[in-house]
């Protein structure tokens, strides 16, 4: 079967180059995230602290969420380096409140527990970048 005409450029790649020769341009593609400021303060934590606040968000939504919002009055980085330490303790608090009054209707405990997951897997990123390297 013949490819599409208006997917010619995933075709030609696709297909040998009938000149012998393979084509030798490529694009590079970058995929970033854009976090919101919500999602950006929440604080990069030590595993076992992040494990701690998941597992209070899945039984207690927005609990977990309050607790990782005095680490970063302790002094945890955040995905918002411009932002004052305080306005970022506030953010955090500002997502335990939502998560605690929207838990009525199942979406703040949903919330409650993607918002735990991302924790550990901040933290999971954050520690495995910690690790100093062998000589």
């Amino acid at each position: 079967m013949e490819p599409s005409p208006k997917d010619g450029e995933s075709a030609a790649a696709a297909e040998p180059s009938r000149g012998g020769t393979a084509p030798s341009s490529g694009v590079v593609v970058q995929v970033r995230e854009k976090k919101g400021p919500l999602r950006a303060a929440i604080p990069y934590m030590p595993f076992p602290v992040a494990v701690i606040c998941l597992f209070l968000n899945t039984f207690v939504p927005g609990l977990g969420t309050f607790v990782s919002a005095f680490t970063v009055l302790c002094g945890a980085r955040t995905d918002l380096p411009d932002r004052h330490m305080c306005c970022v303790f506030w953010l955090n608090i500002a997502a335990a409140l939502i998560q605690i009054l929207t838990a009525i209707v199942m979406v703040g405990w949903i919330m409650s527990i993607f918002w735990g997951m991302d924790m550990v897997i901040l933290a999971s990123k954050y520690s495995a970048l910690a690790l100093p390297t062998s000589p």
